[in-house]
């Protein structure tokens, strides 16, 4: 595989990351209470962090050769 399809992958792997990252926390914000709401909060930012953070990674890497 190439180098331009290997970060194809992964920054879809980064967008589905943000994408679940909102999904979690609209669940723990208007279904959930209590401390499973915490948790899936918590699990949400993670996501978030994550996922920004491949984002940015692959923007900012470049153009592939």
């Amino acid at each position: 595989m190439s180098t331009a399809g290997l970060k194809e992958i992964i920054s879809f792997g980064g967008i589905a990351l943000l994408i679940l990252a909102i999904v979690f926390i609209e669940l723990s914000r208007k279904k959930l209470k209590g401390f499973i709401a915490s948790v899936v909060s918590l699990l949400a930012y993670v996501c978030l962090v994550i996922g920004a953070l491949i984002v940015f990674y692959i923007v900012f890497s470049g153009p592939t050769q």
